[in-house]
C-alpha cells in the first residue's frame, strides 16, 4: 500500500506540469507497465483529481481543471514562494484579500517541513519593509477579476469611471491589460468612443452589465507597456511643460533620464531633445540639473526666469 501511495504522489506530481504525457512515457517514469498507469489514474479521479485522457499517436494524460481544488503537490521552492507570495498579498492593495490570504498562509504553513518554516520565517523576521506613507487605493476583487476575464475572451466593456476632480463619465472600451504599479492598478484599453487608447484607474472604474459584443484585437500602443503606463500616469500629472535641447548624446541622456520623467528624441550624434516637465518651473530647474549636461531652453520663459533665479542663489552661496 506505501509503494502504491507513493507513486500516486510521484504521478500527480508529473501531471502538475503544464505539458501531456503518453502513457508509456509515464509507466518509464514509475517503472510500471502501461497498465499499472491507467489504474493509477483512475485512483486519481476517484479522489477528485481531473485527469483528462485523450486518444491516438499523439494522445495522453494530462491535469484539467475540475469543479472543486484537489490538493496540490509543491516541491521546496514552490511551497517558499507561495508563502511569501501570501505574505504580501495580506499587505496588498486589493480590498477583501488581506483576510484571504491569511487564512491560506495558515494552511499552508501548517503542513511546511520545518526546514522550509525556518526560511519563511527567517524571511519575515529578518526583513523590514518601508511603511507607504499614505495607504493606496482599494480595488475591489471582483471588478479586477471582471476586467482580467474581458482583456481575456476580447469583450468590451462599459463602465462608470470617476476622472481625478470627481468628474464621472460613461466609458465604452476594448480592454487589453491590466497594470500594477506599485499600490494601484490601471487597465490599458481602446476607448472605442474616443477612438484612441487610455489608461484607466481600477478603483475608479464602476462596471456596468451586460458588457459588450467580442472584438478584434488591435496591436498593443506599445511593447513595454509598463513603461507606457508609468510614463503616461507621471505625465498627467505635470502642472508646467518644457522642451530643452541638451548638448548630449541621446543614449546617455536616456540612461540619466528615468522613463516617467519625459521622453528623449535624438537631433544628431552629439545633440538630443527632452521633453520634460513638473508642478513648477522651480522644481524644473532645479531637476534639469541633475542631467549633468549643458542645455538650452527653447519656447518656455517661466522656466527660463526660474533658472535665472536659481543661478543668482547658487552663486551667491558659493561667494
Amino acid at each position: 500500500m506505501l509503494e502504491t501511495s507513493a507513486r500516486l504522489l510521484k504521478l500527480l506530481s508529473l501531471l502538475q506540469t503544464p505539458r501531456e504525457w503518453s502513457g508509456t512515457e509515464l509507466a518509464d517514469r514509475l517503472a510500471v507497465s502501461t497498465r499499472t498507469v491507467r489504474n493509477d489514474v483512475d485512483r486519481l479521479r476517484n479522489l477528485g483529481y481531473p485527469v483528462h485522457a485523450t486518444r491516438g499517436a499523439i494522445g495522453g494524460y494530462r491535469l484539467g481543471a475540475g469543479a472543486n481544488l484537489p490538493p496540490l503537490l509543491l516541491d521546496d521552492e514552490e511551497a517558499v514562494a507561495v508563502a511569501v507570495g501570501l505574505r504580501s498579498a495580506a499587505a496588498g492593495s486589493i480590498a477583501g484579500v488581506e483576510d484571504t490570504s491569511l487564512r491560506a498562509l495558515a494552511k499552508v504553513e501548517q503542513v511546511l517541513p520545518v526546514r522550509l518554516r525556518r526560511r519563511v520565517n527567517a524571511l519575515q523576521t529578518y526583513t523590514v519593509a518601508v511603511p507607504a506613507r499614505r495607504r493606496g487605493p482599494e480595488v475591489d476583487p471582483q471588478v479586477l477579476t471582471a476586467l482580467a476575464a474581458a482583456c481575456r475572451d476580447h469583450e468590451r466593456v462599459r463602465f462608470d469611471y470617476r476622472a481625478h476632480d470627481g468628474t464621472a463619465t460613461r466609458r465604452e472600451a476594448e480592454p487589453y491589460r491590466l497594470v500594477n504599479w506599485g499600490r494601484k492598478w490601471y487597465l490599458v484599453a481602446y476607448d472605442v468612443q474616443r477612438g484612441d487608447w487610455r489608461t484607466f484607474r481600477v478603483d475608479r472604474i464602476e462596471p456596468r452589465t451586460p458588457g459588450g459584443p467580442r472584438f478584434a484585437p488591435r496591436p498593443l500602443p506599445a511593447e513595454d507597456l509598463a513603461t507606457y503606463v508609468s510614463r503616461g500616469v507621471s505625465t498627467a500629472m505635470w502642472h508646467y511643460r518644457a522642451r530643452i535641447v541638451v548638448h548630449a548624446p541621446a543614449e546617455v541622456i536616456a540612461e540619466r533620464l528615468p522613463a516617467t520623467a519625459g521622453s528623449v528624441e535624438v537631433i544628431d550624434e552629439q545633440t538630443c531633445a527632452v521633453t520634460t516637465g513638473s508642478d513648477t518651473p522651480e522644481s524644473l530647474a532645479m531637476w534639469i540639473g541633475l542631467l549633468d549636461a549643458d542645455f538650452t531652453v527653447q519656447d518656455a520663459p517661466e522656466l527660463s526666469a526660474a533658472l535665472h533665479r536659481l543661478a543668482d542663489r547658487y552663486r551667491r552661496a558659493a561667494g
